[in-house]
């Protein structure tokens, strides 16, 4: 072992670290994101939770649990409905995950000390559900009477009731199966395509492509179109397996799984070829397509319930392809939902998709430096 040797290696290997940017930020930006992602923006304590009341007593007893309700920060409203029915197409939409409903004998109910209400819960977000069992907790001892009762009818008991649609068993295979599309979609197809145009380079066959008279935009888009077939070939391995292994349902359209899988594919592999312009080698190509997958998965609602995150991460997390497809493909096949009933979603994987392909080709230049 000769040690000057030896050190001249270690110098050189440090220079040349120095001089690759991309893994220098990993050595610093791995540690420093997870330690963000798991100490401040990963929180199991849901708190604000979107919420619709149905109150139809509308006396001050039920004004008053409602407003009970609503001290203990687990839901925050958003919707005001008069039928059950109204809520429950919005916890179909998806705009809200709780209901509140109120009946209108609020008041001869608590005095007979029968159920006063009732929370509907979204079950296929299993932490959501477990939540509002919370609210099944809320006393009733500090709810008004109503005053234009008489005094014998002042309110005696009562209790609330949590009812949970389209897990109500709490599976959790239920809540995670349909997310695995999504995370294995984001890992392949980013990786596939973060490598595409960097692989052509290594091997040598951009000189090729240089002497073609293909435009940057007929490249890109002819790099991306066979990659969308085996994301569907994906779909369908994880579809297939969660039924038959897990009993997933698929409520919904099974059209409508595959137009989401569709967008969501085109979202990641627009993504990966904005990599590939940038990367200078596969294995850099690898190193950032971690840098999207690890915010992806944990703060996209799959890992860890997205409700409970600090509003500036929500903010963040609307960024990635990944969080809306999440909430397209429980709605879909959990809650039976449409495309069309989540239009905000679809538009925002069609944009991110327009915007990184736009930007991929501004970028991609045909030519070898």
């Amino acid at each position: 072992m000769n040690w000057r040797r030896l050190w001249a290696i270690v110098v050189k290997e440090l220079r040349q670290l120095r001089r690759d940017r991309v893994t220098l930020a990993m050595v610093v930006g791995i540690p420093a994101i997870q330690l963000v992602l798991f100490g401040y923006a990963i929180n199991t304590n849901l708190r604000g939770l979107d919420a619709g009341i149905a109150d139809q007593a509308n006396t001050a007893g039920s004004r008053a649990l409602v407003l009970d309700m609503l001290a203990t920060g687990v839901v925050a409203p958003v919707a005001r409905a008069d039928t059950p029915q109204e809520l429950m197409a919005m916890i179909q939409r998806g705009r809200i995950g709780i209901g509140i409903v109120v009946p209108p004998d609020f008041e001869r109910r608590r005095i007979d000390g029968r159920e006063v209400a009732q929370v509907l819960v979204d079950g296929s977000d299993t932490a959501v559900q477990a939540a509002a069992a919370q609210l099944a907790q809320t006393p009733l001892d500090s709810a008004a009477p109503d005053m234009r009762a008489p005094l014998a009818s002042t309110p005696v008991g009562g209790r609330i009731s949590v009812v949970g649609f389209y897990n109500p068993q709490r599976r959790s295979a239920l809540n995670i199966v349909p997310g695995l599309i999504g995370v294995i979609l984001t890992m392949t197809m980013v990786l596939f395509t973060a490598i595409a145009v960097v692989r052509e380079r290594e091997r040598g066959n951009m000189e090729l492509l240089i002497a073609t008279p293909l435009s940057s935009t007929e490249l890109m888009v002819g790099k991306v179109l066979p990659y969308v077939a085996i994301g569907l070939v994906q779909t369908s391995v994880v579809l297939a397996l969660g039924v038959w292994l897990f009993d997933v349902p698929i409520r919904g359209s099974l059209l409508d799984v595959y137009l989401a899988s569709g967008l969501l594919i085109l979202a990641n592999l627009t993504l990966g070829l904005l990599i590939s312009t940038r990367a200078q080698s596969q294995f850099q190509a690898m190193q950032m397509t971690f840098f999207v997958f690890l915010p992806s998965i944990l703060l996209s609602g799959f890992m860890f319930p997205f409700a409970g995150m600090p509003k500036p991460v929500q903010w963040f997390a609307e960024v990635l392809p990944l969080t809306h497809f999440l909430r397209l493909i429980r709605g879909v096949m959990l809650r039976g939902a449409g495309l069309w009933e989540m239009w905000g979603e679809v538009l925002a994987l069609a944009a991110f998709t327009v915007l990184m392909m736009a930007l991929a080709i501004l970028r991609f230049r045909k030519r070898l430096d």
